[in-house]
């Protein structure tokens, strides 16, 4: 009798661990592998692409927008054509003039899916896209429960109703245990231990349906679906952009096509003025700044050849005086004996008594004594004119009147800025760069080779290009860079600059437009280019849509 009892006893309890092993793994859930699914927390969306045309769908609000762009650019078309086959006939999308359409569906409210086939005509293109929205089921809130007697009840109900019948037989067989350990341990009179089984084997039973990682004491709700269409990065580290954001953030791409370039160096350069086209103003002698009629010319202001800038009065040291005066003295004295000679001279020319070569060489004899005078008494007074050496405008400078300036000291720079040059140092040799520019301000300049030096200058050697274009807003002393080709040619990808991005290794990197509204980052390897483009040799291979424009400012997406 007791081994019957006992083989009872062990059958119950095989029912109720048997059940709760399979509820580790219910349905809804993989315990043994990681999801792979990539969840958008977006509204429910749709995509198609052809040659020419880019196509994503939006449901949201009771009607669908359409976002219109071109394949290969990523630019919105807002002026194109666009019909849609709905589930419910034909409907014809109204622009918005930014590359939007919308076309009314109230019926899309539906869980479903929903299939649409959208004519697009812009031009002389017409495609035919065809794409599916799937909606999914609304979300349903359970009531909160009102003690834990319904609480439980409402779990218990929705999980055999939710799971199936292994729950439910595990709790039954719980019961079942419960009683016939009651009965074994009645027939031994042992009350304690019978209203123990009694309550435990149950509570084993309910604890099966709640495992690590879930709490099923609370009723589930399932999630409704996004509506909110959000920039983020992915689990898979791609880049989800919404297309209202990318009309936002002007996303712009280009197809990549490999072509052969020449090699390009590098080197660092330095805007200087043309040698035959400026000059400086310096002083001879040190002495005191004085402006001239009208003022000192302002920085900026254009002058002429030969105008006065501003004049230097010499100082006069003491001994200098002494002897200027003692020189002064000796020039009247002999003065003043010249013309008493000329006047006894001029006295007896009439009557002959004196030669007239004679009266003529005393007359020059005076006139030479007094020119030194004047001359002397000149130096002592007039200044230093300070001219400008070329014509242009006056780059540097500032002087003050009564400033006094040291012997060859720089008062004025003046410039002509229709002639500037660029000077780059060179730290191998290289050869006769015919073909060179520099990036100055978002744009280029081109760059006309005039020579390059024989001596190193901090083992460097200077190369000197004259700049040909424009040259507003170009200032003399600035740094730039200079990209010069080279006779060696390179295969690859060329890009804009502006492709490029710095991953947080420290690594080149550009973003792929892989789909409709998702990016991945690439690492790849440069050149340079010139001043606009990069060669990408590694990492990127043809046909892929790069982003040319707005790539910096998907690397700032988290």
């Amino acid at each position: 009798m007791r081994f019957r009892y006992s083989l009872l006893l062990i059958s119950a309890l095989v029912m109720l661990v048997v059940p709760s092993q399979r509820t580790l793994a219910h349905e809804g859930h993989d315990h043994d592998a990681a999801a792979k699914s990539v969840t958008l927390p977006a509204a429910p969306r749709a995509e198609a692409s052809s040659a020419a045309f880019e196509l994503v769908a939006v449901a949201r609000s009771g009607e669908i927008v359409v976002y219109l762009d071109g394949f290969q650019s990523n630019e919105p078309i807002p002026d194109a054509n666009v019909e849609i086959e709905a589930p419910q006939g034909s409907v014809q999308a109204s622009s918005a003039g930014d590359g939007t359409y919308r076309f009314p569906a109230p019926w899309i409210e539906i869980p479903g899916r929903y299939d649409f086939i959208a004519t697009v005509t812009k031009g002389g293109d017409a495609d035919i896209l065809t794409f599916t929205i799937e909606i999914p089921p609304s979300a349903q809130v359970n009531p909160a429960a009102g003690s834990s007697g319904s609480a439980l009840a409402l779990d218990l109900k929705g999980r055999m109703s939710s799971r199936g019948s292994p729950e439910l037989v595990a709790l039954l067989g719980a019961f079942l245990a419960g009683g016939f350990a009651g009965l074994f341990l009645a027939r031994r009179r042992r009350a304690a231990q019978v209203l123990i089984a009694a309550a435990i084997l149950p509570v084993l039973a309910l604890s099966a349906f709640a495992h690590e990682g879930e709490d099923h004491s609370a009723p589930q709700s399932p999630q409704p679906a996004g509506t909110r269409d959000v920039a983020q990065i992915l689990v898979d580290g791609s880049v989800f952009v919404p297309k209202s954001t990318q009309r936002i953030l002007a996303i712009r791409t280009i197809v990549s096509e490999p072509s052969v370039n020449r090699r390009t160096v590098e080197l660092p350069g330095r805007i200087i003025p043309d040698p035959n086209a400026s000059g400086f103003v310096q002083t001879v002698v040190g002495g005191r700044i004085s402006p001239p009629e009208g003022g000192f010319p302002r920085l900026g202001t254009r002058v002429k050849k030969g105008d006065v800038l501003a004049y230097v009065t010499p100082p006069m040291q003491a001994i200098d005086v002494s002897d200027m005066r003692q020189r002064q003295g000796e020039l009247d004295q002999q003065i003043s004996i010249v013309e008493r000679r000329l006047a006894r001279y001029e006295a007896l020319a009439p009557s002959g008594a004196v030669a007239r070569s004679q009266l003529e060489d005393t007359q020059l004899e005076l006139q030479g004594l007094k020119d030194r005078r004047t001359a002397l008494d000149k130096v002592k007074r007039e200044p230093e004119a300070l001219v400008a050496p070329v014509d242009g405008i006056v780059a540097d400078g500032a002087p003050v009147a009564g400033q006094v300036a040291q012997t060859n000291a720089v008062i004025f720079q003046i410039i002509d800025p229709t002639r500037l040059w660029i000077e780059a140092l060179s730290y191998d040799s290289v050869p006769i760069l015919q073909n060179a520019t520099a990036r100055i301000d978002g744009r280029d300049l081109r760059l006309v080779f005039r020579g390059a030096g024989f001596a190193d200058r901090n083992q460097s050697i200077p190369i000197h290009f004259a700049i040909d274009g424009d040259l507003s807003d170009v200032r003399v002393g600035r740094f730039v860079t200079v990209f010069a080709d080279t006779p060696d040619e390179q295969r690859g990808i060329a890009v804009p600059r502006a492709s490029i991005v710095r991953t947080t290794a420290g690594q080149d990197a550009i973003y792929e437009h892989v789909s409709a509204e998702r990016f991945e980052q690439r690492p790849v390897r440069i050149e340079p280019l010139d001043g606009q483009r990069v060669l990408i040799s590694q990492g990127l291979s043809p046909g892929k849509r790069v982003v040319v424009q707005g790539a910096e400012l998907l690397d700032h997406i988290r």
